[in-house]
């Protein structure tokens, strides 16, 4: 028997896409990315892919894949309005 992996997927919410109130957005930078995972999987909102693009529209700039990534190829920027 194998165990299925509950996976949230974004989706638009009573006040609208959630990344619209972000104060801090997530950045990769491509030449220092591994593409080892972490992001992708411990991104508690799925919004990161398996070609380690974020769908800004529903991140909601929590800095949990800055955290995870062991060569800090993340860096969180501060939102311009």
């Amino acid at each position: 028997m194998s165990a299925k992996l509950a996976i949230s997927r974004p989706k638009t919410g009573a006040v609208g896409k959630t990344g619209s109130w972000r104060t801090f957005r997530p950045e990769i930078d491509q030449e220092l990315c591994n593409k080892c995972g972490n992001c992708e999987k411990f991104c508690p909102d799925g919004v990161i892919d398996r070609e380690y693009n974020i769908d800004l529209d529903f991140c909601k700039g929590c800095g949990i894949c800055a955290d995870v990534c062991p060569k800090k190829a993340i860096k969180m920027v501060r939102e311009s309005k």
